[in-house]
């Protein structure tokens, strides 16, 4: 298993959510983004250098809350009960 190394830490703020952003570095040269963004729900993306990962990863972020959002509003909109049961 390669080590990674922390490189670089920031927190970006999205809407009224402050998110945490680690950058890491690894032995062959790549770099990894991370970001819990819920209890079950990791954000993770890699590039070849750290300002590539972190642009990248912002933008992945963004779209990743706006995503929950969108998700969050639907169900209000609709109900559960219609997400439910649309799943099997």
């Amino acid at each position: 298993m390669m080590r990674k190394r922390l490189v670089h830490s920031s927190k970006l703020e999205i809407r009224t959510s402050t998110y945490h952003i680690a950058v890491y570095a690894y032995g062959n040269g790549r770099h990894s983004a991370e970001t819990q963004l819920a209890d079950s729900t990791m954000i993770i993306n890699d590039a070849d250098s750290l300002e590539e990962v972190l642009a990248v990863h912002k933008n992945i972020l963004s779209l990743a809350v706006q995503a929950r959002e969108i998700r969050q509003q639907t169900r209000n909109a609709w109900g559960w009960r219609f997400f439910k049961s649309s799943r099997k």
